[in-house]
């Protein structure tokens, strides 16, 4: 495959997605499947002397809110998409075998359902030669998208379409490159590797959803693969159908003194701390929920704030108040209320702490229940012989399932488990202690090995 081009992936570690910047080699460029928070990806244009002049969607997003109105409104770009309905923005949709000439390249529509019923992939040629395919969330590296996210009455039909999707795929030679939208630390991805693009041929040899042998087992195959996914998802498609607002400059993120945060307390504003998890166990506000401000901060807030009230932020003056406000605003947080201004040191109202002990300290003070929070993979794959597993996105709903008295709360590292801790606090809990540190570090300060399994 010819290699003489420029395609740069911006990677979301957070979201576990990439978005690709295609130099189009007459000083314009493409850009596929962007978020909202475009800064990233247009400072690679700028630092290239490229205007961006296409977005392009491969499907309707539901894990973030999509950056192409964002890019069609403040740099002027055409919106390529597929057909979903009257949108409240212009889009250009294509359908199966369409094409687009974009500067020396084609782009050839694929029709590809399963990630959700309107998805393409787009054949990227150059010269009538073909030089990679954006496959979005269809084919992934050793996976393919989930299928539940429309709805339960779809998720059979569309992971049977995914099948054919990826047959119709597997017809591409093997040196074909493959450029995924979704990958590791997305929750439409069930992939557990590091690598964010393959080819063709890599993926017919090693993806164990080509390895099963028909239509039915790979139905079975998939769906079994598919882990919980955060409740905002099926709420952001719809936000992306109609078209989000266009932000265009970091939205602010208003100063407000501690009297003033505890009126919008009173009047029901909820307060989310992003500092450190330490930080937090020092000393905050009753009742705010802790969420590490880190690579996954949106999806954490997105599945566990409430897109209804209003939001206010506690962090450190080392923290970047733009960053908070555009991960928030990649979730569907538009306009929060504001910060804390001065941070805790402000703050003169109720204060909680909460103990968070390395293992050594933890085992010398054990707690009658152990509650670990992680996703039930994590779980399955080690746990502490006497834990109960409560996954953090469904805690909230699950609080009577937690016995009375003492808590120790345990992660992969600490930023989750003080998250649930500040959810258990939320809803009365007291006595809680949170693991810094994995369970198998506490599992070994106790002289105990890791249990595997449900």
């Amino acid at each position: 495959m010819p290699t003489d081009f420029t395609l740069v992936p911006v990677v979301d570690e957070g979201l576990g997605n990439s978005t690709y910047l295609l130099d189009l080699g007459d000083g314009r460029a493409l850009v596929l499947d962007p978020e909202r928070d475009v800064r990233q990806v247009r400072a690679e244009a700028r630092r290239r002397g490229l205007q961006i002049a296409y977005a392009v969607e491969t499907h309707l997003h539901a894990d973030f809110i999509s950056g192409v109105r964002e890019l069609s409104e403040t740099e002027g770009a055409t919106v390529i998409a597929p057909e979903v309905g009257p949108r409240g923005f212009d889009v250009t949709t294509l359908g199966d075998g369409q094409t687009v000439t974009i500067g020396r390249f084609v782009l050839e529509a694929l029709t590809t359902p399963g990630h959700s019923p309107e998805h393409l992939s787009y054949l990227l040629k150059d010269g009538g030669r073909l030089t990679g395919v954006f496959t979005g969330g269809s084919l992934m590296v050793g996976t393919a998208g989930r299928t539940d996210l429309v709805g339960p009455d779809q998720t059979v039909p569309l992971a049977r379409a995914q099948y054919h999707s990826l047959r119709r795929l597997m017809e591409l030679p093997d040196d074909t490159p493959v450029w995924p939208t979704h990958g590791a630390g997305s929750f439409c991805s069930a992939a557990t590797g590091t690598e964010r693009v393959s080819t063709i041929g890599k993926e017919r040899a090693t993806n164990p959803l080509l390895q099963v042998d028909g239509e039915d087992a790979f139905v079975e195959a998939l769906l079994a693969s598919l882990g919980t996914f955060p409740d905002y998802f099926l709420r952001l498609g719809e936000i992306n159908h109609k078209g989000p607002a266009v932000l265009g400059a970091t939205p602010d993120l208003t100063p407000l003194t501690g009297d003033r945060v505890a009126d919008l307390i009173a009047d029901g504003a909820q307060v989310v701390d992003v500092r450190e998890a330490a930080d937090y166990a020092a000393g905050h506000i009753s009742g705010a929920l802790a969420i590490t401000l880190r690579p996954v901060f949106a999806t954490w807030l997105g599945w566990l704030a409430d897109p209804d009230r209003p939001l206010i932020v506690v962090r450190d003056a080392g923290q970047d108040g733009d960053d908070i406000v555009w991960e928030a605003a990649k979730v569907g947080f538009d306009t929060l209320a504001g910060e804390l201004d001065g941070g805790m040191a402000a703050w003169n109202g109720p204060v909680e702490t909460t103990d968070l002990l390395d293992a050594g300290h933890l085992a010398a003070h054990p707690a009658p229940t152990v509650l670990d929070i992680r996703q039930h993979g994590e779980y399955a794959a080690g746990h502490v012989a006497a834990a109960r597993h409560i996954e953090l996105g469904t805690l909230d709903r699950h609080l009577v399932d937690v016995p009375a008295g003492p808590v120790a709360v345990m992660c992969g590292h600490g930023e989750r488990a003080m998250t649930a801790a500040s959810i258990l606090e939320r809803g009365g809990r007291t006595g809680l202690r949170v693991l810094e540190g994995s369970p198998a570090d506490y599992a070994a300060a106790l002289g105990q090995d890791l249990r595997a399994g449900s």
